[in-house]
């Protein structure tokens, strides 16, 4: 898929897996979005409205699970770290290889298998029901950079501090500083695979210094944004 190239909204019988070899996948339903960079993997459950967007020249392998072997799997879309052996497993299931029926299916077993024991990422932004904490986070969407205290947001649309953050937990499950800091992750998972400069990225969302940036790009990411960059240009290699 080419930088910008999106999927409509859609549903598969099957669950299906996407593995971005490069580039970033993103996959939006009406709960929130899911971002895998390269190296992760999504899932996303049998019959379960979802589109995607590619960011980057993103290469994306697909691997379909039957509902029954499926059933062990979340039941909404979640992203997964990959193991060398999922890796490998993946590869193999959609190459150009023949694979024997039985050889097939064994390997998609190892897949299920990996994925269970796999710990989910944290890259998931939940999108919100409630009109006013809606009307809060399409303010940071149109600007990640946005420094405003939740106070100062809550008197442009309507509310009080102490409402909205109560709904932040209620509804989102995090605080308004973790929902923030995720979003300008996300973000910046996009600008470098873009080929931004790490400490360009970090001014650019609105940390107040790379430190934070680092700190909290690893915290979700699993490593730092320097060495993300570093795999994305080995892969384009």
């Amino acid at each position: 898929m080419t930088h910008g190239q999106g999927v409509a909204p859609h549903r598969h019988e099957n669950g299906l897996l996407l593995y971005p070899a490069a580039g970033v996948l993103t996959t939006t339903t009406d709960r929130g979005t899911w971002v895998a960079p390269a190296n992760r993997v999504t899932w996303t459950p049998p019959d379960f409205e979802h589109h995607h967007r590619a960011y980057g020249d993103t290469e994306v392998r697909m691997l379909e699970v039957p509902a029954g072997l499926g059933d062990r799997l979340p039941g909404e879309p979640a992203v997964f770290a990959v193991s060398a052996l999922l890796r490998e497993a993946l590869l193999v299931l959609t190459g150009e290889r023949e694979l024997r029926a039985a050889y097939r299916e064994a390997l998609r077993q190892v897949v299920v298998e990996e994925l269970i024991d796999s710990p989910s990422q944290d890259l998931y932004l939940p999108r919100p029901v409630d009109d006013r904490l809606r009307a809060v986070t399409d303010l940071l969407h149109a600007d990640p950079a946005d420094s405003s205290t939740l106070a100062q947001l809550g008197r442009a649309v309507g509310a009080s501090e102490r409402t909205l953050s109560r709904l932040f937990q209620t509804e989102l499950g995090m605080s308004f500083h973790q929902w923030r800091s995720l979003l300008r992750v996300q973000h910046a998972l996009v600008r470098l695979v873009e080929g931004e400069a790490v400490i360009d990225t970090a001014a650019r969302l609105g940390w107040s210094n790379p430190t934070s940036f680092i700190e909290a790009f690893t915290a979700v990411v699993g490593q730092t944004p320097g060495r993300y960059r570093a795999e994305l240009r080995h892969a384009s290699d």
